[in-house]
């Protein structure tokens, strides 16, 4: 499931970022560089942020415009290092 659920937050915010850059490109005449190298990073990186902020400090609701309600869980798993 943790698989599922962080794929899930991957992918969502990057397809609001890719959409909003593309309708932001039509309203303000950019050409495609643009567009693939600086607004649909930022927008996805935008996206996401306001949204895990939300569902960090004002409700967990928030987590459903990620595509899961919650954060995928870890285990805490500590690695040593192999000594040379």
């Amino acid at each position: 499931m943790n698989l599922y659920a962080s794929l899930l937050r991957t992918g969502v915010p990057a397809a609001v970022g890719w959409l909003v850059a593309v309708a932001l490109r039509h309203g303000l005449d950019l050409d495609a560089t643009a567009v693939t190298g600086v607004l649909t990073p930022v927008a996805t990186f935008s996206y996401y942020g306001v949204f895990r902020l939300a569902e960090e400090h004002l409700s967990p609701r928030f987590g459903w415009l990620l595509g899961y309600a919650r954060p995928p869980k870890y285990e805490n798993t500590s690695l040593t290092l192999p000594r040379t």
